[in-house]
C-alpha cells in the first residue's frame, strides 16, 4: 500500500502530540518522537499484525521500541490506533501513577511489549522474541512456510542500541541461526547527548549486520530532509519474505521537520520550547495554537485501525482452524503449552548418605523435567559444567542440521552471556515456553541488566548457575564468587534458590516452575553429602536438625554448608549444647511466609549464619548481635579443602564461633 497523503497526516497528528507531551511534562525525548512518526505510522497502519481491542492477542506481531527514551513515539501509535490509551494519558506523561511514564513497561500500558529503556535490550530481548515464535512454528506446524504460529518481531532502535554489546552478542546469535521473522529499524540519525555520533560511532553498521548473516537495506534521505517512507515501505514488505532477520539502516533528521532545532542534540532529551514547538507545528501542517490535536481525521483513523484489528483477527481465525485441520494432535499440542502440568514429573529419589554435586543432581532432574514441552533453553558455552546437558532435549540449530535440529529445544549460546538472558527473556514474554540459561555464578554479573529487567517484568526465567563459591578451588579468585549472591538476592522480585544437596535441588526446580516468576538456581561444583529427606524448600527455610532440648543458637546456613552445620549441632548435642539448624535455601521465599512461621524457626536464643559468600546481607536475620561466618575476601587459586579452612568455613569454626555466641 502506498503512503498516502492521509496517512502522512495522522504521521503528523502523532508527531504534534509528541511535541505537546513532552513541553506538558516539562522533560523528555521530543527529537526522535518527532522525526520517527511516519515510521512508526507505517508500521502500525500497513505492516504490524495486531488488534488494538485486544493487545494481548497471540497472533500478534510484535513491536520492540528499543530506544525507549523515545516512549512517546510509540505512547501516539498506541492512542491513534485505538488501544485503551486515552489523550488524558498522554498529557499526563511521565506524571506519576500515569498510563504513560517515562520509559515504556511491560504490564503497565496497553500495546507495550517489554520494558525498555536501557539501551539494547530491546533489540536483544527481541531475538528471543523472534526465536520463540519461530521455533513454535517449526515444532507444532512443521509443514505449512506461512504457519500461523509464525509472528513477526519489529524493533526500532538507535544508534545507542546498536553501540550497546549486548546487541551485538544477540544480532551474531540471530544471523547465525537464520532468525528471520526478525526486522530492525535502525534509525541511523547521526546525533548522540554527547553531540554528533560520528564522533563516537563511525563504522560501517551495514557491513558489520551483513557479515552476521543478516540482510542489510540502507535508505538515505529525500533530498527535502524527510524519510524516505516509500523506500521504508518496500523494504519491510522484502524482510517478512527473507531467509534471514533484516536490518534497515534508515537515515533521519532529529527533530525533522523543526525549522530551527532539526539535527540538533539538543532535542534529544530536551523540550524544544513553545516557540520552537508552535513552528514545528506550523511546518507539520498543524495549528500551533492547539494543543493535544486530535482532527476529525485522527478519530477515523482509530476505527480503521480497529476495523483493521478485526479483519486480521478473523483472518488469522480462519487460518487457525485450517492448521486445526491439518494438524489436529499438534495443534492440540500447541493448544495445551499454556498449562504446565507438573503432575507427571517423576523426579529421582537421592537417598541419605550418598554424594553428589547440586550440578549434577539438578541435570538429572532436568532430564525429567525436559518431558515438560515448554522447556527450553541452555548454556553460555559451559552445558556439561553447569549441568544442562540434558540428553533428553534435542540440541538447536537454525541453519546447519550438523550442529543440531531447527526445532531443538536445548540451545547453545555460545560465550554471550548477556544476550543469553535477554534472549529468554524475550522467549518468556513471547510464548508460554519456560527457558532457562546457565553460566558460572560469577559470570551472572556480565547478565545483571537482563535479570534486573526479567524481574521489574515479573517473567518466568530460570537462571542456572553453578560453581557456586570458593568450592571451585583451584580456577582462583577471577572465577570464585563472593558478593554475587547478595547482589542477586538485592533486585526485587528475583529469588536466589541455593540447595544444600540433591533432594533440595529437586525439590527448588519444582516450586521455582510451580511460581512461575524470575528465579536464580545456585548450585556447586562440588559434591555434598545427601542429608535430607523430605525437604520444605517451598517455605523458603525450615529446621533441618533439631536436638531435644531448647536451642541454645540457632545455626541458618544455605547450600555446601548445612552439612557442616549439621555436623557442629550433632557434635555440640554430645557436650550437652543444644543446636537448632535452620536450611535457607530461598529467603525470600522464606520472607513470604507469616510471622508465626517465621518466629518458629528464629526466635528463642542467638543466632549464626553461616555461607560462602559476602556476610553483608545476614545481619537482617542474625540481628547485631548476631554472627556470620562468610567470605569477604576474593578467594584464592588453590583446592577447595585448603579454602574453606583459609576462610573457616569449616566445622570446627563454626563450633567455635557457636561456643563465643553463647
Amino acid at each position: 500500500m502506498a503512503f498516502t497523503a492521509a496517512d502522512q497526516e495522522i504521521a503528523n497528528i502523532a508527531a504534534g502530540l509528541a511535541l505537546d507531551a513532552v513541553e506538558a511534562a516539562g522533560h523528555g525525548h521530543p527529537g526522535t518522537a518527532v522525526a520517527l512518526a511516519p515510521v512508526a505510522h507505517l508500521l502500525f497502519s500497513q505492516h504490524l499484525k495486531h488488534d488494538p481491542a485486544d493487545p494481548a492477542w497471540s497472533g500478534r506481531d510484535r513491536f520492540v521500541l528499543s530506544c525507549g527514551h523515545a516512549s512517546m513515539l510509540l505512547y501516539a501509535q498506541l492512542h491513534l490506533s485505538g488501544y485503551q490509551l486515552t489523550l488524558d494519558d498522554l498529557k499526563h506523561f511521565r506524571k506519576a501513577e500515569s498510563q504513560t511514564p517515562g520509559h515504556p513497561e511491560y504490564g503497565h500500558t496497553p500495546g507495550v511489549e517489554m520494558t525498555t529503556g536501557p539501551l539494547g535490550q530491546g533489540l536483544a530481548t527481541a531475538v528471543g522474541m523472534a526465536w520463540a515464535q519461530q521455533h513454535l512454528a517449526r515444532r507444532y506446524d512443521p509443514t505449512e512456510q506461512n504457519s500461523p504460529l509464525l509472528s513477526h518481531v519489529y524493533v526500532i532502535a538507535s544508534d545507542g542500541d546498536l553501540e550497546e554489546g549486548v546487541t551485538s552478542e544477540a544480532s551474531s546469535f540471530a544471523g547465525l541461526h537464520q532468525i528471520n521473522n526478525l526486522t530492525v529499524i535502525y534509525d541511523d540519525n547521526q546525533i548522540s547527548i554527547d553531540g554528533d555520533a560520528r564522533a563516537s560511532f563511525n563504522e560501517d553498521t551495514a557491513a558489520r549486520y551483513r557479515s552476521y548473516g543478516w540482510d542489510c537495506v540502507q535508505i538515505e534521505l529525500l533530498s527535502t530532509g524527510a524519510i524516505d517512507v516509500t523506500a521504508l515501505d518496500l523494504a519491510l514488505t522484502k524482510s517478512r519474505n527473507s531467509s534471514k532477520p533484516t536490518l534497515i539502516a534508515l537515515r533521519s533528521a532529529i527533530a525533522y521537520p523543526s525549522p530551527n532545532m532539526t539535527g540538533m542534540a539538543a532535542t534529544h532529551g530536551s523540550p524544544m520550547g513553545s516557540s520552537e514547538v508552535a513552528a514545528t507545528k506550523s511546518a507539520l501542517g498543524l495549528d500551533p495554537a492547539l494543543f493535544f490535536q486530535i482532527p476529525e481525521s485522527a478519530a477515523k483513523h482509530q476505527q480503521q485501525m480497529i476495523l483493521r484489528g478485526t479483519e486480521l483477527r478473523a483472518s488469522y481465525n480462519a487460518a487457525m482452524n485450517n492448521y486445526q485441520s491439518r494438524e489436529p494432535q499438534l495443534s492440540k499440542q500447541f493448544q495445551n503449552l499454556s498449562n504446565l502440568d507438573l503432575s507427571s514429573i517423576q523426579l529421582p529419589s537421592f537417598d541419605q548418605g550418598s554424594s553428589l554435586a547440586t550440578r549434577k543432581s539438578s541435570q538429572q532432574v532436568l532430564e525429567e523435567l525436559a518431558k515438560l514441552p515448554q522447556l527450553v533453553g541452555g548454556s553460555a558455552d559451559l552445558s556439561e559444567s553447569n549441568g544442562v546437558a540434558a540428553k533428553s532435549l534435542e540440541v538447536f540449530h537454525g541453519s546447519d542440521e550438523t550442529f543440531g535440529s531447527p526445532a531443538g529445544r536445548r540451545i547453545l549460546f555460545g560465550i554471550r552471556e548477556h544476550a543469553m538472558a535477554a534472549f529468554n527473556n524475550g522467549v518468556a514474554l513471547a510464548s508460554p515456553l519456560r527457558p532457562f540459561g546457565a553460566t558460572f555464578l560469577i559470570f551472572s554479573d556480565y547478565m545483571r541488566p537482563s535479570i534486573r529487567l526479567a524481574c521489574l517484568m515479573q517473567l518466568p526465567v530460570v537462571w542456572v548457575f553453578s560453581h557456586d563459591s570458593i568450592g571451585l578451588g583451584e580456577d582462583g579468585p577471577t572465577h570464585q564468587p563472593v558478593e554475587q549472591l547478595w547482589a542477586l538476592r538485592a533486585i526485587p522480585g528475583n529469588s536466589l534458590i541455593r540447595p544444600a544437596d540433591a533432594n533440595e535441588t529437586a525439590a527448588a526446580w519444582i516450586e521455582i516452575l510451580r511460581r512461575a516468576k524470575p528465579a536464580a538456581l545456585v548450585l556447586s561444583r562440588q559434591n555434598l553429602p545427601t542429608i535430607t529427606s523430605n525437604p520444605d524448600v517451598a517455605k523458603g527455610a525450615y529446621i533441618a536438625y533439631e536436638s531435644n532440648k531448647s536451642p541454645q543458637a540457632i545455626v541458618i546456613a544455605t547450600g555446601s554448608e548445612l552439612h557442616l552445620a549439621i555436623q557442629a549441632a550433632s557434635e555440640l548435642a554430645e557436650q550437652d549444647i543444644a543446636v537448632r539448624v535452620v536450611s535457607a535455601p530461598c529467603l525470600e521465599w522464606f520472607d513470604e511466609q507469616d510471622e508465626a512461621y517465621r518466629s518458629l524457626l528464629l526466635t528463642g536464643a542467638p543466632k549464626i549464619a553461616i555461607e560462602a559468600g559476602s556476610a553483608i546481607g545476614w545481619y537482617k536475620y542474625v540481628g547485631t548481635d548476631g554472627k556470620v561466618i562468610g567470605v569477604d575476601d576474593f578467594g584464592a587459586s588453590a583446592a577447595p579443602n585448603y579454602l574453606f579452612e583459609k576462610f573457616g568455613i569449616t566445622t570446627a569454626n563454626l563450633i567455635k564461633q557457636i561456643k563465643e555466641l553463647i
